[in-house]
């Protein structure tokens, strides 16, 4: 086989508390993360050595700023494969909390093994994809997990979050290293961590409980994004929340046929996707 068409798919945050600061100035979390069918597309053709990148977008460069290279030279560096031309179509927007990159670069971690017949052991992967960023990992398997750490403690949950997504992308970028400072006055060292595997165990998903503390920083410093969540919840909406960091405000709605109508309200004013959930073959 000399290439290969691989899909990286985006995710949402369903609930994310941010419980404390780590010595490594990281911040361990807990949060829900479920996969969408909103994906970019990977083609990978072998080559002999090195790595070539190309995509339909110019903000994305040939060199180890780029997560997709930097995936091919982490794998590499630790197993005997040759080079690859990558071409990434891109659709997931950046900056909006939807893991693009971090998809992106597990995509390539997937396709580069299954191009080259290497199968390393889950934990050599994990460590990889560690070291490329904090959602990595998750992206290795998808589906719905609960992940704890800084992302890379995971437990990969049945099924999924049930419902059609709708994604509301404003045009503001907001900074992840920037929301967690502004989170630092608020965090409680008391706080317990939610057990989000066994909330999801009864009849119905209690979503009132899932709330993301991002947006305690977020909504004030960009209004609009409160505007957002008031127009979802008021189309009927079971749930509306900001995914990471933002700047995405989804809505699950219980069919597609609502989330299409408060689509229409939306455009042409935002980028909307509308998504369904990937579940969990466990």
């Amino acid at each position: 086989m000399n290439s290969y068409c691989i899909n990286s798919y985006a995710k949402v945050n369903i609930g994310l508390q941010i419980l404390n600061k780590r010595p490594d100035s990281y911040h361990n979390i807990n949060t829900l993360f479920q996969e969408i069918d909103l994906c970019d597309t990977i083609e990978l053709r072998k080559k002999k050595h090195g790595c070539n990148f190309s995509s339909n977008v110019d903000w994305l460069k040939n060199n180890k700023s780029n997560l997709c290279v930097n995936a091919w030279l982490q794998l590499s560096n630790s197993f005997d494969i040759g080079g690859v031309s990558i071409f990434l179509k891109k659709k997931i927007p950046p900056g909006s909390g939807l893991g693009g990159g971090s998809s992106n670069a597990a995509a390539i971690i997937k396709g580069l093994c299954y191009l080259y017949s290497i199968k390393p052991i889950h934990k050599d992967l994990i460590s990889i994809a560690t070291n490329l960023g904090a959602d990595v990992p998750f992206f290795l398997n998808g589906g719905l997990q609960s992940a704890s750490g800084i992302g890379e403690n995971l437990i990969p949950l049945s099924g999924s979050i049930n419902g059609t997504y709708l994604l509301v992308i404003p045009d503001c970028k907001i900074d992840t290293t920037w929301a967690y400072n502004k989170y630092k006055n608020f965090l409680d060292s008391t706080r317990e961590a939610l057990n989000f595997a066994d909330i999801l165990k009864g009849d119905e998903i209690p979503f009132k409980l899932f709330e993301n503390d991002f947006e305690s920083i977020v909504i004030p410093a960009y209004p609009e994004i409160a505007e957002i969540k008031n127009k979802l919840w008021s189309c009927g909406s079971k749930f509306v929340s900001l995914s990471g960091s933002g700047s995405t405000v989804y809505g699950i709605f219980d069919d597609e046929a609502k989330a299409k109508s408060a689509e229409s309200l939306f455009l042409p004013n935002y980028t909307t996707f509308i998504a369904n959930p990937i579940s969990n073959m466990l």
